[in-house]
């Protein structure tokens, strides 16, 4: 960045980056009175908006339309041969990106006490920052607070010969106006099954390549090994224990080419396109954040309290760029600690606060709390209950029985510690259970509870009819 002697402009807060927290945060403070200043690179609406939550979500909605047509035999309805405009697929979900987007910058834009600027921004101090402005130029600007909000990319691993072949990250698949005729997928987590099931449901096959003996690690064996068997009947190929020695040009016509080592000896994938969904890292590497004192972890990861201040005072992290949860929700309420500590002379803080989270395969896969492993490795003496989605009437009578739903209660005191459920809006039921463990209700409760007939809530009576010892 080139080096500018103009005084900077000063004010009360500058944030860098436009994610999820940074919006609301703006919003607060400029209605408090503070002069805001928020510098974006490009879009609005961090990766939620942009290439996220909300246009994955959008695409899914068309891929379980596609699914729902091709089973429409089994629900008595005759239908034609099912066919997907993947082009209009794109041209919905752009829509309904540009409407969000749009919302978010005229609200910024039309807010009193806050400038929105487009441009790059770097550390220069502690709290002045030089900004390479998109329609060119320059700006200093200086904030006794600074907020970074500037997000992840995609992690690129270091296989070899990857960087000579064209591959797909997250956000790069979305612009795809031709279905792949064979998708490969390296990464078995959130976004490669994401992208995986809604694909092969478009009509492309996939290959789903996972380096670890089950996908989703982080997940209970039982319900990663569930998710797996839904994706391979949904004719998906899913390869676990797969180590990736390399990345080629597929030998006849366009397309690439994977070897495999798998548990049986070496394989050759060859596929027509490749998404690469190993992760994310942190936009942090050209912020100079050495310049301002602010430190990262090894992964590049702003290192934060629980108050989201970094090693400097007067700066915040708030968002991915942290590392922890990547979830808009807890973006979001990231602004809301800051909001209360700032603006309220609040204590409010991020230590212990619980991260649930929904994987928007299908049927979803809703997660809160402790995994029934981490309930184990506590020392707690626990319960587990356990109830296949077969078992669910309201489940069978849509045609969606395929899952289940577990949690896991503390034996001694009743209380919900956590649960996962696969299942049709597994991400709703999921709340209902959080909802019990914030009001510390024991199970009971829910056992006991009166919930109208027939909907998916009262599969919770029949739950935690009798939980086991675990």
């Amino acid at each position: 960045m080139e080096t500018n002697t103009q005084a900077p402009e000063k004010f009360d807060a500058l944030i860098i980056g436009a994610g999820q927290a940074a919006a609301p945060l703006a919003h607060a403070l400029g209605e408090a009175g503070w002069k805001i200043a928020v510098v974006e690179r490009k879009h609005v609406g961090g990766s939620c908006i942009n290439f996220g939550c909300t246009p994955t979500k959008a695409m899914a909605a068309s891929a379980r339309v596609a699914y729902l047509a091709r089973r429409a035999e089994e629900y008595g309805v005759r239908t034609g041969t099912v066919a997907v405009d993947l082009a209009r697929v794109l041209a919905r979900r752009n829509a309904i990106v540009d409407r969000f987007r749009d919302g978010i910058r005229e609200g910024l834009e039309c807010a009193d006490k806050v400038e929105l600027i487009f441009g790059h921004a770097a550390f220069e101090g502690p709290h002045v920052v030089a900004v390479q402005l998109n329609a060119g130029g320059s700006r200093r600007l200086a904030a006794d607070h600074i907020f970074i909000d500037s997000g992840t990319r995609a992690a690129i691993p270091p296989i070899p010969g990857l960087e000579q072949v064209p591959f797909l990250d997250a956000s790069s698949i979305q612009q795809l106006d031709r279905l792949p005729e064979h998708l490969l997928v390296i990464g078995g987590s959130y976004i490669g099954l994401e992208f995986g099931q809604m694909f092969r449901r478009f009509g492309s096959r996939v290959s789903i390549v996972q380096r670890g003996p089950q996908l989703m690690k982080r997940e209970d064996p039982d319900v990663a090994e569930a998710v797996r068997e839904i994706l391979v009947e949904d004719g998906l190929d899913v390869y676990l224990n797969a180590d990736v020695l390399g990345a080629g040009h597929r030998q006849r016509g366009d397309g690439v080419m994977l070897n495999l080592e798998l548990p049986g000896g070496l394989v050759r994938l060859e596929g027509s396109h490749l998404l690469v969904a190993t992760g994310r890292t942190p936009n942090s590497d050209d912020l100079n954040l050495d310049a301002a004192g602010v430190e990262t972890d090894d992964a590049g990861n702003i290192r934060v309290n629980g108050r989201l201040e970094t090693s400097v005072p007067g700066i915040y992290a708030m968002g991915d760029v942290k590392g922890g949860p990547a979830f808009t929700h807890i973006a979001y309420d990231d602004y809301r600690v800051l909001k209360q500590n700032l603006l309220k002379k609040g204590d409010a803080t991020v230590d212990t606060r619980p991260a649930p989270y929904t994987m928007f395969i299908d049927p979803q896969l809703g997660r809160i709390g402790l995994t029934e492993a981490e309930a184990k490795e506590s020392g707690r003496r626990i319960l587990l209950a356990k109830l296949p989605m077969s078992q669910v009437a309201r489940a069978l009578e849509t045609g969606e029985s395929r899952g289940f739903m577990k949690a896991v209660v503390d034996a001694d005191s009743g209380l919900i510690l956590g649960g996962a459920v696969l299942g049709l809006e597994g991400g709703e039921l999921m709340a209902m259970l959080q909802l019990a463990m914030m009001g510390e209700l024991p199970y009971s409760c829910l056992r006991d509870a009166i919930f109208a007939h027939p909907t998916l809530a009262e599969s919770l009576n029949s739950l935690f009819a009798a939980p086991e010892q675990a």
